[in-house]
């Protein structure tokens, strides 16, 4: 699969299939990208599971942080990466020893190890790299263009609420010709 670019098709339907997705590096800090983008995420109705190894047996906004994937008692849907390039691999490796796969392996903005994409592929998973899941739900639920950015979606309807506010969206079904990267 090409990693430089993902149709919007098959980013859409990952994130209108996944449930549960264990984030790996979540940081406690509120001001860090991956508790922001956590909180985003747990809002938009994910089932978000925090793993870092310093801060188990903790919680970061109400939920149980893990040291690892292993440790997590039900399956996840997606394993989202928020470490450093060179630690996907061993990230990728403990996902698939895990007794139920997940169906996505996600690296995060500026993460790229294509070790770890063609491990997983061979696998089976979906692979998604250098891109944020958060950044895409808004720019794909047309959150991110109501704030007056341009998300390269055009359309005259304007997206169905999750609930109040702008910041309530949802992302529209994927359309069935476009399902491919």
């Amino acid at each position: 699969m090409n990693h430089e670019a993902y149709s919007d098709g098959y980013i859409r339907g990952i994130l209108n299939t996944v449930k549960t997705i264990a984030m790996v590096g979540i940081s406690p800090k509120e001001n860090r990208p991956s508790y922001f983008a956590f909180k985003y995420l747990l809002d938009r109705g994910y089932r978000m599971i925090p793993v870092n190894p310093g801060q188990a047996g903790k919680s970061i906004l109400g939920q149980k942080v893990y040291a690892k994937l292993s440790d997590i008692p039900d399956p996840v849907d997606m394993v989202d990466i928020f470490r450093a390039s060179e630690h996907a691999l061993s990230v990728v490796q403990e996902a698939l020893a895990l007794k139920q796969k997940p169906g996505v392996i996600w690296m995060q903005l500026r993460v790229h190890n294509d070790e770890a994409a063609k491990l997983a592929e061979t696998a089976g998973l979906k692979v998604v790299m250098n891109r944020c899941p958060k950044i895409e739900y808004g720019r794909l639920s047309s959150e991110i263009s109501w704030m007056g950015v341009n998300s390269r979606t055009l359309s005259s309807k304007r997206a169905r609420t999750l609930g109040t506010g702008v910041q309530r969206m949802r992302l529209g079904p994927a359309s069935d010709n476009d399902n491919g990267g």
